[in-house]
């Protein structure tokens, strides 16, 4: 990367971003730039990750750490899949989703992973008559296991708290916070995405305050589906405070329109990272 200005977190990018190139492309060309981290989105390297031998596994270890980066976390851990679904009321298809999730947790241990985000907005919904204390109740039960099965492979499962538009399960990060207290394990945290944040009244560098105990993880972008810095977010007063509280965790960039290209939104992301950043 050019530039006078190091950058002060571990910046890392998600690999969706680079479709159709293969993986060891993606993180040289995301190393170029001075990303330190790939987060990965299993439904890119297969349909489902059981379906990944431990052959594959170590390729898929070897193709980012030979960029000199490390896979920084997984995420959209049930895109693209099917039959799963958190807060289904069938218990067998909640024990289908549990078990695929503890599969998930494996893979990312053994891709050299640090962390697993739960987004998925559409396998996590509660479905319309569905008491939603009891979609709490056995939702907390699943987080349990995940985060107790996270914590025995070195690696934190995480929920991401999304905006209303996208799921009625966890939509802010005072719900979020919540599901961390309920399942009470050290192995299940929370992440918070910069462009859900904004759909809080409350300014970002508030809620980052009020939940920042319980954060292993950040996403960085704005609400108009772009990288850091391409909208009309103001990331500077965000990365003071996270400066401020004392963050030394992954700064993941991700984006949901690719209109302007993923080499261009990657490079225009750091850069706005590093600039935003305070000295």
């Amino acid at each position: 990367m050019t530039g006078e200005r190091v950058p002060r977190w571990k910046y890392a990018i998600c690999n969706e971003l680079f479709e159709g190139w293969p993986l060891a492309r993606a993180a040289s060309f995301a190393a170029e730039l001075g990303y330190k981290g790939l987060e990965l989105a299993p439904y890119t390297l297969a349909k489902r990750v059981v379906d990944l031998t431990a052959a594959d596994r170590r390729r898929i270890r070897e193709d980012v750490e030979g960029a000199g980066l490390k896979v920084a976390a997984l995420h959209w851990l049930l895109a693209r899949t099917e039959g799963l679904q958190l807060n289904d009321p069938d218990p067998a298809v909640r024990e289908r989703t549990a078990s695929y999730l503890l599969e998930l947790i494996d893979f990312c241990a053994d891709v050299g992973g640090d962390v697993l985000v739960f987004g998925s907005p559409q396998q996590r919904n509660i479905p319309e008559g569905y008491p939603p204390e009891r979609a709490w109740d056995n939702s907390v039960a699943i987080m349990r296991r995940c985060g107790e099965w996270a914590l025995a492979r070195g690696v934190v499962f995480c929920i991401e708290p999304l905006r209303p538009e996208e799921t009625n399960f966890v939509n802010s990060v005072d719900q979020a916070a919540e599901l961390v207290q309920r399942v009470d394990h050290p192995g299940f945290r929370m992440m918070v995405d910069v462009k859900a944040m904004s759909a809080d009244p409350r300014p970002v560098p508030e809620l980052l305050r009020l939940v920042f105990p319980l954060i292993r993880h950040i996403h960085v972008n704005d609400p108009n589906r772009l990288g850091p810095g391409m909208g009309e977010v103001d990331f500077r007063p965000i990365l003071q405070t996270l400066c401020d509280l004392g963050y030394d965790g992954w700064l993941s960039v991700e984006a949901f329109d690719f209109t302007p290209g993923c080499e261009h939104i990657a490079r225009c992301s750091i850069a706005n990272l590093c600039t935003a950043a305070p000295q």
